[in-house]
């Protein structure tokens, strides 16, 4: 009996929500490395919470937590914030084609849903089938699983605060999740290739400067790097007869 177009969806769904197991431990443990550090900030309660639950930028909640808890100026901390959280304008880009034809309010919740893993699965299975009829209920699988592991664990970091021994090393399980995921994304783009190599130095180089304020100068001179590597190859294979003078 041929499939209708639910049970299409709901496969599809299924598909989704089964590609984010894998990488789901990797969020879980940068959710509990979040709670955690909310925990051990002088946030109330519902500050926290209202945070974790609002922002759903790790990142970006890292960044910006020890510079609310320093006092920094509020423009120091949403400047920081927003370059941080720069990659998603990418994303929304690259996004527009195939969730283009949501309405503009599924559009609107679905924005505040996506995230750095479910963008890479959903770019790696849309490269197998771009026009693939069902992929609206594949990314909802994907992006609704990995909102569930990443806002638990948050809220398990946050009650156990101190309890997790720092030896259990969960930033790095957290890292090494992301690198799996970004090295196939970047490899044969030399463009995002430089972008990514130029952050990750200069973040190290100005790890040390005063209100994280290295982290905004390493993702801008990355973007830049980015954009200025695609700008010279982009003219590199401009063919030779368009910039001669006839």
């Amino acid at each position: 009996m041929a499939q209708t177009r639910d049970d299409r969806r709901r496969a599809a769904f299924r598909e989704g929500r089964q590609a984010m197991l894998s990488p789901a431990l990797g969020v879980a443990a940068w959710g509990l490395v979040t709670g955690v550090a909310m925990a051990q900030s002088s946030l109330t309660a519902a500050q926290a919470v209202s945070f974790m639950l609002l922002a759903f930028a790790g990142s970006a909640q890292l960044t910006a937590l020890p510079l609310i808890v320093a006092g920094a100026p509020v423009w120091v901390t949403t400047l920081t914030a927003l370059v941080v959280n720069l990659r998603f304008v990418i994303y929304s880009v690259a996004l527009a084609r195939p969730l283009g034809h949501l309405r503009f309010r599924h559009r609107l919740w679905v924005s505040y849903l996506i995230g750095d893993v479910p963008f890479a699965l959903y770019s790696r299975r849309l490269a197998t089938d771009p026009d693939w009829a069902d992929r609206d209920a594949y990314f909802v699988g994907i992006i609704l699983t990995n909102w569930v592991f990443w806002q638990a664990s948050q809220i398990a970091g946050y009650l156990l605060g101190a309890r997790i021994p720092r030896e259990w090393g969960l930033e790095l399980a957290g890292t090494l999740a992301l690198v799996a995921l970004l090295v196939p994304m970047v490899r044969g783009r030399l463009p995002a290739a430089t972008g990514v190599l130029v952050t990750a130095v200069l973040s190290i180089a100005t790890y040390r400067v005063p209100l994280r304020l290295g982290v905004l100068v390493s993702m801008l001179a990355g973007v830049l790097a980015a954009l200025l590597t695609d700008w010279l190859a982009g003219r590199g294979r401009r063919p030779l007869s368009e910039g001669t003078p006839s």
